[in-house]
């Protein structure tokens, strides 16, 4: 990459002025250093864009960082929409069944104590990972760092470490098959093709959070038997699981947005609470694919499955005519304005 000419351009030579006396040596060194000069700024108007940005890995060889997908993507055009909220409590649900990443969420994570305040730094970092450009990858170092930490021992008394590379490669194999499903009933059901680019496109967002290639399956075909194993064998219905579905548990009055909503949240949060469980609930057990709710012992009845059509059908009738500005998330809106400002 650029490192090399920036490196080596008039570095490592010896300077070597005319023969003669003082005067030709003081002029043949200020040529030389001219000289240096202008190789130094020839080396720099020649260096290609810096992206990828190269970086070290240990004492390894530079290596290029991952890049997000690209605008124009299924990735960029699903999960900058409002509908994806709607599907993402499906995913974490799936995520946390796994022992290690329950006991991980239910030993070391906040979503007790703070669910709003997590919720809103998740899905800015979600974001990021798609729409952050230069800042994904520096997002995925970050999470990195963040569970170094994450560690202790599952409900079976197994030792778990966030990073461990199975365990970490789960929480975002998890996407692939939510986002699949959820679209059946949110939007327009994707093409085998787009199917194909979904996971293509996520397999390079693994690659911004640091997850190896050989940790995860590279094609679909590889994909299914390693989700099925998963179901099969290690996915359970966890205690933080249990909690997500619970219809009477506690639950913090939110604490953000406009004061005014915050008041009136909180003279109607005895009512709204048990109603935003339901919900909840609800969709996350109805977004969640039908193999892994079986996997996990969690009921959907006929009537159910119903309901869940019919709000999709209402979804998917307002939610594409809304204005940008209200379809999208911010950070969203802002890439595409960005990329269309680009563009032209």
């Amino acid at each position: 990459m650029a490192a090399g000419p920036l490196r080596s351009a008039g570095c490592g030579r010896r300077p070597v002025g005319p023969p003669g006396g003082g005067a030709g040596r003081i002029m043949g060194k200020r040529m030389n250093t001219v000289r240096m000069v202008m190789e130094r700024m020839n080396s720099v108007r020649t260096v290609p864009p810096r992206d990828p940005r190269p970086v070290r890995t240990g004492t390894g060889p530079l290596r290029a960082e991952p890049v997000p997908p690209p605008p124009g993507g299924v990735l960029w055009s699903l999960v900058g929409d409002v509908r994806t909220v709607l599907s993402l409590p499906a995913a974490l649900a799936l995520q946390v069944a796994h022992p290690a990443v329950g006991a991980g969420v239910d030993d070391h994570s906040v979503f007790r104590t703070d669910p709003w305040g997590r919720g809103v730094r998740s899905l800015a970092s979600y974001q990021l990972w798609v729409y952050g450009g230069a800042r994904a990858a520096e997002e995925g170092r970050r999470l990195r760092r963040l569970h170094r930490t994450i560690r202790g021992a599952d409900a079976h008394g197994r030792p778990y470490h966030a990073l461990t590379p199975a365990t970490y490669a789960w929480v975002h194999a998890t996407g692939y098959p939510v986002f699949r499903h959820a679209q059946r009933y949110l939007g327009r059901p994707f093409t085998p093709a787009q199917e194909r680019q979904l996971y293509a496109e996520w397999l390079r967002v693994g690659r911004v959070l640091g997850i190896r290639d050989r940790d995860m399956p590279q094609t679909i075909e590889e994909f299914w038997p390693y989700y099925r194993r998963m179901l099969d064998m290690e996915v359970e219905q966890t205690v933080v699981v249990r909690e997500l579905v619970t219809v009477d548990g506690p639950l913090p009055v939110p604490d953000r947005g406009p004061v005014w909503l915050r008041m009136l949240l909180r003279i109607g949060w005895p009512v709204l609470r048990p109603a935003f469980l339901r919900l909840r609930r609800f969709l996350i057990i109805g977004l969640m694919p039908p193999d892994a709710r079986h996997a996990l012992g969690l009921p959907w009845t006929d009537a159910q499955e119903r309901r869940l059509r019919r709000l999709g059908r209402v979804v998917r009738a307002v939610v594409p005519v809304l204005p940008e500005r209200l379809r999208y998330l911010p950070l969203a809106r802002r890439a595409r304005r960005e990329h269309r400002a680009g563009r032209r």
